[in-house]
């Protein structure tokens, strides 16, 4: 029986067992449709975009987990760079005076500048201020002389055994015919606070 010759007013859903087999195909794939459109909407779509969502968070956690496989490939380079640092950290500390050594430092400074040629207007120590473990102690200088008397002055304070630091430099006309020149600058000495202190 070919499909041009079912009536389908003929057909009752009572007797669907002795329908024709193209009828009974087509019902069957209605039923199939329809069981497949519901299985989508009621499950396999919250499914599809669950597994969206954990591909996304795949992509993350696999991109999370090489950054950290090339750090822990570079642990030992990463320790031996921490020991380097410490043995430099404690080599820079030993640069730092003792209490004790803080005022042969400061004539030290002002030696470094007699012997560049320069002559002290100012040389006035500011109060210490402690910070975590070390303090420092500002020291205002003024100081009158020419121009390369006062890079031979920088440089003599830069090549101290200890840890001198110049801030807020400021060079002005001495106002004489001379050449001479106003330098004023602020000088900071550190040195390592102990346990106690």
């Amino acid at each position: 029986m070919k499909l041009s010759e079912i009536n389908l007013n003929e057909l009752d859903f009572n007797e669907i067992g002795i329908w024709p087999w193209p009828a009974k195909a087509i019902v069957l794939v209605i039923v199939l449709a329809a069981v497949v459109a519901a299985g989508w909407y009621f499950d396999w779509q919250d499914q599809q975009q669950r597994l969206e969502q954990v591909q996304g968070e795949e992509d993350q956690l696999r991109s999370q987990f090489e950054i950290r496989q090339r750090r822990a490939a570079a642990l030992d380079d990463y320790k031996a760079q921490l020991e380097e640092m410490e043995d430099s950290f404690g080599a820079m500390l030993r640069q730092l005076p003792s209490r004790v050594e803080v005022a042969g430092l400061l004539v030290d400074i002002s030696q470094t500048g007699l012997a560049s040629g320069l002559e002290f207007e100012l040389f006035r120590p500011q109060s210490t201020q402690e910070r975590e473990f070390y303090a420092e102690m500002p020291i205002d200088i003024e100081v009158r002389g020419r121009y390369h008397e006062f890079g031979r002055f920088v440089s003599g304070v830069a090549n101290l055994p200890r840890i001198v630091t110049l801030h807020d430099v400021t060079i002005t006309d001495g106002g004489g015919d001379d050449g001479e020149l106003t330098m004023q600058a602020t000088a900071r000495t550190y040195w390592y606070l102990e346990e106690g202190e």
